[in-house]
């Protein structure tokens, strides 16, 4: 565009140029003009006075006719000239000076230049033989060839761009959590070179997650493995009260292990691997029966066709920890659960916090001491909301703890 519009700029300004150039001829057609005038000379004369500078008049009436309608006009000029004459009476001889109106117009008709010549005593149009209209051919071919090297330049960087675009759409599935992806590129170019080494990196961490993934399946098994053992045990035991007690221990510490492993999937970020549309009520059922709690203990104020597209078992999980703290902290163990402007509402009745809420998502914190509690449930909820762009945030109103779980993008700028 920049290229197209200054080479505009010069043919609008070289043809203006020219065109003022070859107008200069009109002082030589007026000079001529005035000097038939003035000395009243034959029309042979004065077009043999034209003839000497390439100029002849038109006299066919039909040509006039379609080169003054169909010429395009270049320039246009009108002014007067001053002239002398003699005129006599009975007493003397005297001059005076009389003053015509002229316009002269420039024509260009069939790559031809017209002068067409208007005054009170003639209307002539003339054809110059030597003149010629601007030729903007060799520009056009400096235009041409600056373009075409410029689209050469274009393609070119746009080919030797295209293994970038390619890496960079890579990148952005080994992101997503495509491991399979491959990286290696051919050349020795620094693209290629990027490439490689991304390949390189890309298959430590593999080995990395493969690492990973056998030693959690074996701790979990090696974990789970004494827990049913001793659960077992525990049926044995003879006193109802102690065996009650061993239950509650080791069905804790196989929660604390599922929390762990979820945890760590989370944070990750290999967690969402099903993120649908599901209605909330469904959501909140779902986290019900995983609590193991009566319905009477949720109150739910939510429209049945609101929905949200998470990751089931996840976002299930960061209501019923919820749901638990609530229940479990609340003097009257009742949550409440509702939706205003999109954002999430778990509230239930208790002192207000004596620590900001930063503090209490970090892993094993509490606000009490308490047999059932390992500080993992809002550290968990913290990270599955950020998994769903999501925050956790509080607020105590009347003897009420509110937890909200609130969309990013209704966060203010600042905020978020």
């Amino acid at each position: 565009m920049s290229v197209t519009y200054t080479f505009w700029q010069m043919y609008r300004t070289n043809a203006r140029e020219h065109n003022n150039s070859l107008f200069l001829k009109n002082s030589i057609i007026t000079q001529i003009y005035r000097l038939h005038i003035q000395r009243q000379t034959s029309q042979t004369i004065f077009e043999a006075n034209l003839a000497v500078y390439d100029l002849s008049v038109e006299h066919d009436k039909k040509r006039q006719k379609r080169i003054l309608s169909e010429a395009k006009v270049l320039k246009r000029e009108g002014f007067q000239t001053v002239n002398e004459a003699l005129f006599f009476d009975r007493l003397h001889v005297y001059k005076q000076k009389l003053v015509q109106d002229m316009r002269t117009t420039m024509l260009e008709f069939n790559e031809k230049i017209y002068f067409y010549v208007e005054s009170p005593q003639y209307r002539l149009l003339l054809k110059d033989g030597a003149l010629r209209p601007y030729d903007s051919l060799n520009l056009l071919w400096a235009y041409l060839t600056i373009i075409t090297i410029v689209t050469l330049l274009f393609l070119l960087i746009f080919q030797r761009l295209r293994p970038l675009r390619m890496l960079r759409r890579k990148i952005a599935r080994f992101g997503a959590g495509d491991m399979e992806v491959s990286f290696k590129m051919r050349g020795s170019d620094e693209i290629a070179m990027i490439g490689n080494e991304l390949q390189h990196t890309q298959e430590k961490i593999h080995a990395l997650i493969e690492s990973r993934t056998l030693f959690l399946r074996n701790i979990m098994h090696e974990l789970k493995t004494p827990i049913a053992k001793g659960r077992i045990a525990a049926s044995m035991v003879k006193e109802e009260k102690h065996q009650q007690r061993f239950e509650a221990i080791f069905k804790r510490m196989e929660e604390l292990i599922e929390e762990f492993a979820l945890i760590e999937e989370v944070t990750a970020g290999f967690g969402l691997v099903e993120k649908k549309e599901y209605r909330l009520i469904d959501l909140i059922d779902g986290a019900i029966d995983m609590a193991l709690i009566d319905y009477e203990s949720v109150w739910v104020e939510i429209d049945a066709s609101y929905k949200l597209s998470v990751d089931y078992r996840l976002f299930v999980t960061a209501i019923k920890n919820m749901i638990d703290n609530g229940i479990k902290y609340s003097p009257n163990r009742q949550v409440k659960i509702s939706v205003h402007k999109n954002e999430i509402y778990f509230e239930s009745a208790g002192e207000r916090l004596k620590r900001p809420l930063a503090y209490y998502v970090e892993p094993f914190t509490k606000e009490q001491p308490s047999k059932n509690s390992f500080g993992l449930g809002l550290y968990l909820v913290s990270a599955i909301l950020k998994a769903h762009q999501m925050v956790l945030g509080y607020e105590h109103d009347d003897g009420v703890n509110r937890f909200i779980f609130v969309p990013i993008a209704l966060l203010p700028k600042n905020v978020a």
